[in-house]
């Protein structure tokens, strides 16, 4: 079986973890501060949180950004689900607007009609690492003075070009916050962990403070003390703290990130000539300011191409796939939460496009495979509406 995805950890991360282990402080403390200053200096932020996962990355980020009860956020429907319950945990209510049916990030034409007097912030999303055209919601934040939170969760080693600048890694705040996820589906893994960067050390403090139950003096200060101390809880908080070994591995992780991005955009390109003369698949581009990590490749099927019976016929050779970004609003938990705005394009994306493997350690012959797959499954599509006429 050629799977969706595969990590890539080995002897390094197991003896880093084993070393934590084996110190007898496993919690938050060196090794999470040591991540956190590796990973700012890579994207080039003053400040970065590590967190327990994404979500709790979003939700502190959204909170930081004052969003609260009664409160609008205007973000894309076409993610996974946390996007949309980051917004929900501070009892205020997803705006959801369409994607660009090109990047499947969201459509900055559609956002400033979405805006009220009960708008808060703008969640935009890096959706499967390609970078989403921040430049202008930026200039739509500015335009309404609503803060910008971006949900990088798929983008870390991915690159953005902010209107004629350089080339710079997303994270980099131009934004109010970025939001990244260390999950195994993503780029690099820590098991799974979160990270926060911004240029703001007020938003920086408060998540220091919120991510360790509102504690005013860390467990690790406490423990180093040569005096007794007492913390104090001034305000509330949650436990979202990642551990020393996730950081440790996170650390890791970090060394090999260089090789696993470029390693996946050679196998995305490869992809791109495979995929060439495929009059039944469309495959991705990358628009000008964009140079995705290639968390996910996903193609478009031909209209008359039925998903799941594409998706079957590779699974029965072996192949693993994954459909189009789910649509939150199509989810019976947001049930309550109906689009004021038609996204036709958010649900076209989910139904008639498939993710296929992409992970560093596949070789040309998996990716032939998945190729000589997909040609099969969709092609049989082919035949069968030919006897039929």
């Amino acid at each position: 079986m050629i799977p969706i995805t595969r990590p890539l950890v080995g002897d390094p991360e197991a003896a880093a973890a084993h070393a934590v282990v084996m110190s007898g402080w496993l919690t938050q403390g060196r090794q999470v501060s040591a991540f956190e200053g590796e990973f700012a200096a890579l994207v080039g932020a003053p400040y970065a949180c590590a967190v327990a996962n994404c979500t709790a990355a979003l939700h502190l980020a959204l909170l930081a950004a004052g969003v609260g009860v009664g409160d609008e956020v205007i973000t894309v429907s076409h993610s996974f689900v946390a996007t949309a319950n980051s917004v929900l945990c501070c009892n205020a209510a997803p705006v959801f607007v369409d994607i660009d049916p090109q990047t499947f990030n969201i459509d900055p034409n559609r956002v400033a009609a979405a805006v009220t007097s009960r708008t808060k912030a703008i969640l935009c999303v890096h959706q499967m690492g390609m970078p989403c055209d921040l430049s202008r919601i930026l200039d739509i934040g500015r335009q309404y003075s609503l803060p910008v939170i971006e949900d990088a969760a798929c983008a870390v080693g991915s690159e953005i070009r902010m209107e004629a600048g350089p080339w710079e890694p997303v994270g980099r705040p131009h934004s109010d916050a970025a939001c990244f996820s260390f999950h195994p589906r993503k780029i690099i893994t820590t098991g799974d962990g979160g990270m926060l960067t911004t240029s703001h050390p007020e938003w920086d403090a408060l998540f220091r403070l919120w991510r360790q139950h509102g504690m005013s003096v860390s467990d690790a200060v406490r423990h180093n003390a040569n005096s007794v101390i007492f913390e104090s809880y001034r305000i509330p908080g949650f436990n979202y703290r990642m551990t020393d070994i996730q950081a440790a591995v996170g650390r890791c992780q970090l060394q090999r990130l260089a090789g696993i991005v470029q390693r996946r955009r050679e196998l995305a390109e490869r992809y791109g000539h495979l995929l060439a003369d495929f009059s039944e698949v469309q495959a991705p581009v990358e628009p000008a300011w964009a140079r995705s990590n290639w968390q996910s490749y996903c193609v478009r099927l031909d209209p008359g191409c039925v998903q799941s019976e594409v998706m079957q016929a590779m699974l029965d050779d072996g192949i693993s796939t994954r459909r189009g970004i789910m649509c939150a609003h199509l989810e019976e938990a947001y049930a309550g939460h109906r689009p004021v705005f038609p996204l036709p394009h958010s649900e076209e994306a989910r139904d008639h496009c498939i993710l296929l493997p992409l992970y560093p350690e596949m070789t040309e012959e998996d990716q032939d495979r998945v190729v000589d797959a997909l040609a099969a499954a969709t092609r049989r599509r082919k035949r069968r509406r030919s006897h039929v006429a």
